[in-house]
């Protein structure tokens, strides 16, 4: 039969300290003393480890509870896998749906009249009879485009201009220009 400790007693009678080997033959410093007195009380391992005993019961059932976890842990990742996979199937089929609904509506949309009449008029430039189509091609230098505007500065700068030479360039090169004559 195995010994159990006994359960402490309501007055506890006082022990007396122990001394190791280094307690023994080195002496604490003040400063060692001091800082063991405010904390916790230390717990010797070795004494707290033989205090512990072990019945048949105990040693099986932690056995089984180890060999449990063995089992266990390879049959639990196979499942996170496995639930993860279907989580990513969910998601591609959620994503196929959402696809497939659309075009649907893009078929739904090719059904009607006044669609395709938009599509043809401006995908393949079909005009009906009678109408006249300009075709405006882009033909500018890139330096003759209109660059994008600066950011609108928030305060007031005033510029020195003098108005009389811009009247003047505007109303020379009016008179110079060449003027296309209407034909009737």
């Amino acid at each position: 039969m195995v010994r159990r400790p006994a359960p402490p007693s309501a007055s506890p009678a006082p022990k007396a300290p122990r001394t190791t080997r280094k307690s023994a033959t080195k002496p604490k410093s003040a400063s060692a003393s001091r800082s063991t007195r405010g904390s916790a009380p230390r717990v010797d391992v070795r004494e707290w480890a033989a205090g512990i005993r072990l019945s048949a019961f105990s040693v099986i059932m932690l056995s089984l509870v180890v060999l449990g976890a063995w089992v266990l842990v390879p049959t639990l990742g196979t499942f996170i896998d496995q639930r993860q996979k279907i989580a990513a199937l969910e998601a591609s089929v959620q994503v196929s749906e959402d696809e497939i609904s659309a075009l649907i509506a893009e078929r739904d949309r090719w059904s009607d009249p006044a669609y395709i009449t938009t599509q043809a008029r401006e995908r393949l430039y079909y005009v009906k009879p009678g109408e006249v189509v300009y075709l405006i091609d882009n033909d500018l230098d890139p330096s003759a485009l209109p660059r994008e505007q600066a950011p609108v500065s928030d305060t007031i700068q005033e510029k020195p201009a003098d108005w009389m030479p811009h009247l003047l360039r505007t109303l020379v090169s009016t008179g110079l220009s060449d003027t296309a004559a209407v034909a009737r």
